[in-house]
């Protein structure tokens, strides 16, 4: 303390340490910035386009950069420098830290992880319900699991999710609902009673609210798009298995006859509707059905290219449980993966969206399977609690409870942490893979349990080559729009 200084001031009213600079203040006027010691991410992946270009994607951060050829050097070697570097946190130094390509010496990123997963994981603001209007479907597709024991939802389990919502207000910010099936418009009655209260009730309180509905597209007519769009219903996940011929197989409708005409006639009359909204064309591919698939993008594009509101997504079909599993011809892994994307470099180079573009996946917990979060339920049309609808109710482990009549949840508390575990916390494979922080170690929590095995999201072996597609197909529609008015300029 300087001399003097009890007489100048009263030291019982205002600190010592705020009359007079620190001395370490004094020593950092004017004093250059130092370097930092930087180390590449771990969750770093690159590609090298057909140009030279060099794409990299950072799966913590969700953030994706292009670099072109006359950069690439620079970039690649301070993301090859294992050992670390140390430099000024400026220019491109500066980017790639922004971007989260760099880290400063002492970030551990897999403890970021574990925060953020619990952070995700815990949340008692957050509840997302996904709702079986009806078990029952107007269809029979050939790989379908399901038994069709229920009709539509019972009266008092659709007044039980009203309370259950009423109840959970006071901590709710987040409420989302999925429409499932069965069909969830065979079942239109629970629709039209629980879905515009589930939105009023959003609103008038504030929530930030969304709401989907896989459908088969086949009772979804313009009129009924319009209410459902009313009641904030805006994302839908439609299924038409390729060409006309290979739908009308795969999926034909309870007595038999074909259904492709009439979905795509109600897609049409959907693109018409001016409100903002999604479908996800969604493609499942076996090894009967995908060599045709272009002709069925041949009339996406000529119906929908350039709606941003339809996208396509491929999934291969698989051995879902169901009577007929015997006989489907599925495609092998690398068979599949092989196929599909040939698909979406197809569907690119037609200037069409795809659902499950690599760009749309935002870091931390984007491919967590739903069942994996604690505040997630399926709820049957009997008031059944279920985790996952591939289960649903043919699995004992799938039924985590019951609804009740007041809106309460009598869970089972060990069946709920089966399915919800931080499995990555003890599995090896997943603490050292790059995609961790998409995936969270619960890509699918079904996979662990039924194989033993790692639940590894597609993008592990798939990411590299989907980063080239992007940049590659760009670059092509680039050189194609410039062909295409150099064309029109000389006509």
């Amino acid at each position: 303390m300087a001399v003097g200084l009890q007489n100048s001031f009263n030291v019982l009213k205002q600190s010592p340490h705020d009359l007079q600079p620190e001395i370490g203040d004094l020593l950092t006027v004017g004093k250059q910035p130092e370097k930092i010691t930087w180390y590449p991410s771990r969750y770093n992946i690159r590609a090298t386009a057909g140009e030279g270009d060099l794409v990299v994607w950072n799966t913590y951060k969700g953030t994706m950069s292009v670099f072109e050829a006359d950069r690439r050097r620079d970039v690649e070697t301070f993301l090859s420098c294992q050992s670390g570097f140390r430099a000024l946190n400026k220019g491109l130094v500066k980017y790639l830290n922004e971007r989260g390509f760099l880290v400063p010496d002492g970030t551990n990123e897999y403890r970021r992880i574990q925060r953020g997963h619990g952070k995700q994981q815990y949340r008692t603001d957050l509840l997302q319900l996904i709702i079986l209007p009806s078990e029952d479907c107007n269809f029979r597709c050939e790989y379908c699991y399901e038994e069709f024991s229920r009709g539509t939802m019972k009266p008092w389990v659709r007044e039980a999710i009203k309370k259950l919502v009423n109840d959970r207000l006071p901590t709710l910010q987040t409420l989302s609902v999925g429409w499932f099936g069965g069909e969830p418009l065979y079942g239109w009655e629970a629709v039209e009673e629980l879905a515009p209260h589930l939105h009023r009730v959003a609103v008038e309180n504030g929530l930030r609210y969304s709401s989907n509905m896989t459908t088969n597209g086949y009772l979804l007519t313009q009129d009924v798009a319009r209410k459902l769009l009313s009641w904030g219903i805006d994302q839908y996940q439609i299924t038409i298995d390729g060409a006309p011929e290979d739908h009308d197989r795969s999926r034909p409708g309870r007595d038999g006859s074909g259904t492709f005409e009439v979905i795509f006639k109600n897609l049409k009359a959907l693109r018409e509707l001016p409100n903002p909204f999604v479908v996800d064309l969604r493609v499942n591919y076996d090894r009967k059905n995908h060599p045709r698939v272009g002709t069925l993008l041949e009339m996406v594009e000529k119906e929908f290219e350039g709606d941003s509101r339809f996208r396509l997504r491929f999934r291969a079909v698989g051995r879902w449980g169901g009577p007929n599993d015997a006989q489907l011809d599925v495609c092998g892994i690398d068979e599949s993966a092989q196929a599909q994307l040939q698909m979406k470099a197809e569907a690119r180079k037609r200037g069409l969206k795809l659902s499950d573009d690599i760009r749309s996946l935002q870091g931390m917990g984007s491919q967590v399977c739903y069942a994996a979060r604690p505040y997630s339920f399926i709820i049957g049309a009997d008031g059944k609690l279920m985790k996952c609808t591939i289960d649903l109710d043919t699995k004992d482990r799938n039924i985590v409870g019951q609804i009740q009549e007041d809106g309460g949840l009598d869970l089972d508390e060990d069946k709920m942490a089966l399915w919800t575990e931080p499995a990555y916390e003890s599995d090896k494979k997943c603490q050292k893979c790059v995609v961790l922080p998409v995936c969270q170690g619960i890509y699918c929590p079904q996979i662990r349990m039924d194989e033993d095995r790692s639940p590894c999201t597609p993008l592990r072996k798939s990411a590299k080559k989907d980063l080239r597609a992007i940049v590659d197909s760009q670059r092509a529609r680039r050189v194609n729009e410039e062909h295409e008015a150099a064309e029109a300029a000389h006509a």
